[in-house]
């Protein structure tokens, strides 16, 4: 059979299990001594039933104040729907001073101006263009004439300039390259002359440049020199040719000696002689003879009147010839063409000087539009071949650019004031740059300008993007900075506040909300006077509005701080 039981609490199953009993196990039951009975009076009460009673009362006590006590209490939702509405009655505020300012604040990149890539112009080294040295460390601080970097063993120096280097610029080079050099060198105080020709001065001014870097002036073409030692003699030889044809000429045109001279006058003067001897004997009588007084025969003459005149007339025709100009072309020629030798030699020996003139090589010059300028980045290493810029190079003076919206920047001008919150150190600032186009600049965004509502949302902040004709990039200028600002400065986005308009000190100022508008157009405040039942329509003139609040330039009736203005009710 099965019996309920219980079990111990040792043993499995809890105590409300059951189990089988086996009755073999069982003995025999012991007999039962029945207990004394004890008769208790009537009315008796044991412990129990006096807790059972006081627990009763207690609760019925209770339950009896609960319900008197809930007629009495109500809960406070219950309180606000059982209350009637509040009386409606005015809303004021006091009239307060305070400084009012409307502001433009703005986020902006703090960076180095004017960034730029340095590139080195290779194509003229005819070799490798190994980095040997001279390499600068980023944050380095460079000016104008500064070596830069070693390439080849040779000086690349900065010069003031825009034009970008093509050419190496050699003797007789004329083009804007060659003006640029010229300008950058007079800068310099290197005396390069005012000529649009690259020349012996230009020349000298470039060894002086080399000179204050350090390196040896650039060596001239292979050649050069033995080309114009040969010029050279060429002249000398031309100069020698041109002397003796002048000499010839000289000497060709000087005629006949004075010697032969004088002797074809005396030849024709003997001739005439014998011409006037010839005719007296023609001319003589035939002799008589003195017994008989007949005609002798004449002797004959010497010489006969007509080979006399014929003497006359060839010794002048000699001394016509003597004296006559020479012929001097032969000479002439031969000078003139000693003189174009001459001038030949002279173009080859001024080709031959420009050629040994100092060069400015291409691969030894980069120009930079302004100076100092700080090293932002370097990429060259010495032992390195140089395949494209060299380096990252931005101006000396920290900037900060910020995207504005065309809106806030329309309110801004140049010079104006602003501030700078580096750290949490507020430094001065000035804006230098207002730019039309910002589209792809970045550099933060405006938050906007205070105005009569406490400040328009102005844009996200999120910089680049927005059309060009929308943004505006302003650019500021940090005052005074301590090396530890200028590092924490450096690379970072900070806040900025630039103050577009605000008062002399304190001022008279309302909230907006209390101002309304008259059948006029006027402005109105309301005035609540103590003691008055109505408030008092009070007109007023109104000044800046910034943060929410509106100064109060004059009023109509007198209003002072402290007086209370209604903004609702």
């Amino acid at each position: 059979m099965r019996l309920r039981g219980r079990r111990g609490r040792d043993e499995p199953g809890g105590d409300d299990a059951t189990r089988e009993l086996d009755l073999s196990e069982v003995g025999e039951p012991e007999p039962v001594t029945p207990a004394p009975l004890h008769a208790e009076p009537r009315g008796a009460r044991t412990p129990l039933n006096r807790t059972v009673w006081v627990v009763a009362a207690a609760a019925v006590v209770a339950l009896a104040a609960g319900l008197v006590l809930g007629r009495f209490v109500i809960s406070p939702a219950q309180a606000a729907a059982d209350a009637e509405p509040p009386e409606a009655g005015l809303i004021t505020v006091p009239v307060e001073l305070r400084a009012l300012s409307s502001d433009v604040v703005a986020r902006g990149d703090a960076r180095y101006d004017d960034a730029v890539e340095v590139t080195v112009e290779t194509s003229d080294l005819g070799g490798p263009a190994v980095v040997t040295g001279a390499v600068p460390e980023v944050g380095a601080t460079i000016d104008a004439a500064a070596v830069v970097l070693e390439v080849a063993g040779r000086p690349v120096v900065t010069l003031p300039g825009s034009f970008p280097v093509y050419r190496t610029i050699r003797s007789g080079a004329t083009g804007p390259d060659v003006l640029q050099l010229r300008d950058a060198l007079n800068s310099l105080g290197l005396e390069a002359g005012g000529g649009e020709v690259y020349d012996a001065t230009m020349a000298g001014a470039v060894e002086r440049l080399y000179a204050r870097a350090g390196y040896p002036a650039p060596e001239p073409p292979e050649g050069a020199a033995e080309s114009l030692e040969a010029a050279e003699e060429q002249v000398r030889s031309a100069t020698s040719g041109l002397e003796s044809a002048r000499a010839a000429v000289t000497t060709a045109a000087a005629g006949a000696p004075r010697s032969e001279r004088i002797q074809l006058d005396n030849a024709v003067a003997e001739a005439q002689r014998g011409l006037e001897e010839a005719k007296a004997c023609a001319a003589a009588p035939a002799p008589t003879d003195p017994e008989t007084g007949a005609a002798l025969p004449k002797e004959p003459c010497a010489l006969s009147v007509a080979s006399a005149e014929g003497g006359v007339t060839l010794a002048r025709a000699l001394r016509e010839e003597g004296l006559a100009a020479p012929d001097t072309s032969a000479e002439v020629a031969a000078r003139d063409a000693a003189e174009r030798s001459l001038e030949d030699a002279n173009t080859a020996l001024d080709t031959a000087r420009q050629d040994v003139l100092t060069p400015m090589p291409a691969s030894e010059v980069v120009y930079v539009s302004s100076f100092p300028r700080r090293i932002d980045s370097v990429t060259a290493a010495r032992g390195t071949t140089v395949t494209g810029p060299v380096m990252t190079i931005s101006g000396a003076t920290l900037e900060i650019a910020a995207n504005l919206a065309q809106a806030d920047a329309d309110l801004l001008a140049v010079g104006q004031a602003a501030e700078l919150l580096v750290g949490d150190v507020p430094v001065p600032a000035t804006i230098a740059e207002i730019g039309a186009d910002a589209g792809e600049t970045g550099g933060g965004g405006s938050d906007g300008a205070s105005g009569s509502d406490g400040g328009s949302s102005g844009s996200d902040g999120t910089g680049g993007g927005a059309a060009a004709a929308d943004r505006a990039q302003v650019v500021l200028l940090p005052g005074e900075l301590t090396e530890e600002q200028r590092s924490a400065l450096a690379g970072t986005n900070v806040r900025i506040r630039i103050p577009v308009s605000s008062t002399a000190g304190e001022v008279l100022a309302v909230p907006v909300a209390a101002l309304t508008a008259g059948p006029g157009g006027e402005t109105r405040v309301e005035v609540a006077r103590e003691g008055a039942e109505e408030p008092e329509l009070v007109v007023v003139t109104t000044g800046l509005t910034a943060s929410g609040y509106a100064e109060i330039v004059s009023s109509e009736e007198p209003l002072e701080a402290g007086d209370r203005v209604v903004v609702g009710q």
